[in-house]
């Protein structure tokens, strides 16, 4: 096989099974529960996607850093719109339900312009009080980009309302030293305001703990790092909404898998379907949240 063949080579990390998974001088880390990309980089770049240097590879919990795949509803499910509670009952844990699932490798299929995976959850598998029938199916690309797609198809008789996310954490410089462009006229939540609708203004800069939800999103985002002199590219289909995640110095604190410094080395933006722009699939229907990301120098 030469250099250049993509390879997915299975691994363990600690508790976790996982697939390392190579294309040219790019690499991605791919973990069996939740289908979790734990870490993408390409040659000699600093890495692209974030994982925490404190990060846990135990069953039954989230590792921090990557792309967790939030399913089927994004953060506390009392903040979701009527529709989406309503498809659920009981326990309802942040983020959803697969998070800490097995997800099985479906497909491997080598392209001239990379490798793509393909992955679902196993036939039969349980989503405690969650009364919907759609299940979703996740594929990778990994070639010049990367490219994720969430797909969706229902195929009951009733309407399923389902929010979600890629809720990716993306590698930075410095904080302090990043702006995200293309937000500018957007509406946005500020969730740590008592959740009051404001508007934002120019580009997207950082200077204390964020957390919102940016609403009317456009197609492409660009993450302008001064400190690395490179520039990531965002590109979204099926999604007007995204929301941008710091915790800063207090909040970082408190977190776990997460050191005390970390959050000057993190940013999330994450890609999603929430607030207004949640899914309503109606029997048949089907849906496709894709990012793919890039990186070009400043």
């Amino acid at each position: 096989m030469s250099p250049q063949s993509p390879t997915v080579e299975a691994i363990q990390l600690d508790s976790l099974a996982a697939w390392r998974i190579r294309h040219g001088d790019a690499e991605l880390l791919l973990a069996q529960q939740g289908a979790q990309i734990l870490s993408y980089r390409r040659g000699a770049q600093p890495p692209l996607i974030w994982l925490s240097e404190q990060a846990a590879y135990q069953r039954g919990q989230s590792v921090r850093g990557g792309v967790p795949v939030c399913w089927p509803w994004f953060g506390d499910l009392t903040r979701n719109p009527p529709a989406v509670q309503a498809m659920a009952s009981g326990e309802a844990p942040f983020h959803g339900l697969v998070r800490t699932l097995d997800w099985q490798l479906d497909t491997v299929e080598t392209l001239d312009t990379g490798v793509r995976v393909s992955l679902s959850l196993p036939a039969g598998s349980a989503l405690p009080g969650w009364h919907g029938e759609v299940q979703p199916r996740l594929q990778l690309t990994l070639g010049d980009d990367l490219l994720i797609e969430l797909h969706n198809h229902n195929p009951s008789e009733q309407t399923a309302a389902i929010s979600q996310a890629l809720h990716s954490y993306f590698a930075i410089s410095d904080i302090q030293q990043v702006q995200l462009h293309g937000l500018d006229g957007c509406r946005y939540i500020e969730t740590l305001e008592d959740w009051a609708e404001r508007r934002q203004q120019g580009d997207l800069g950082f200077t204390g703990e964020t957390d919102r939800i940016y609403l009317d999103v456009p197609a492409r985002l660009e993450l302008l790092d001064h400190g690395w002199q490179r520039r990531l590219v965002l590109e979204v289909s099926g999604s007007r909404s995204a929301i941008v995640w710091n915790p800063w110095i207090d909040k970082a604190g408190r977190l776990s898998q997460f050191a005390a410094d970390a959050w000057q080395r993190m940013l999330c933006i994450e890609t999603a379907n929430v607030w207004d722009d949640c899914l309503q699939l109606a029997p048949g229907e089907s849906h496709c949240l894709s990012l793919r990301l890039s990186s070009q120098a400043l």
